[in-house]
């Protein structure tokens, strides 16, 4: 039982503290932020008033007007059709 716990723990210990995937243009690989849920973060996508989670920010997926975030555009994460958009990567890729 004590290994099934020191498993599970290593697991979730892992996972909380292995840094977020990333977001790049696939074309240029421009950093476009991380993929973390935390408002705090000055990289990540859900900070509001971070660099990459601004609505007025030009590197922004949320930005409805800007290359990243607009629907129409084929460099957007918001646009099902487009063919540059945003991947994600693994933090340790090279």
């Amino acid at each position: 039982m004590n290994k099934i716990v020191t498993l599970i723990f290593l697991f979730i210990s892992t996972i909380a503290f292995s840094a977020p995937p990333i977001l790049v243009d696939q074309k240029t690989g421009k950093y476009l932020g991380n993929l973390s849920t935390n408002q705090d973060d000055p990289d990540s996508v859900s900070n509001p008033h971070g660099r990459y989670g601004s609505q007025y920010s030009e590197d922004s997926i949320n930005n409805p007007h800007g290359k990243y975030g607009n629907p129409q555009s084929n460099d957007s994460l918001n646009n099902p059709y487009a063919t540059n958009a945003p991947i994600v990567l693994d933090q340790y890729d090279d």
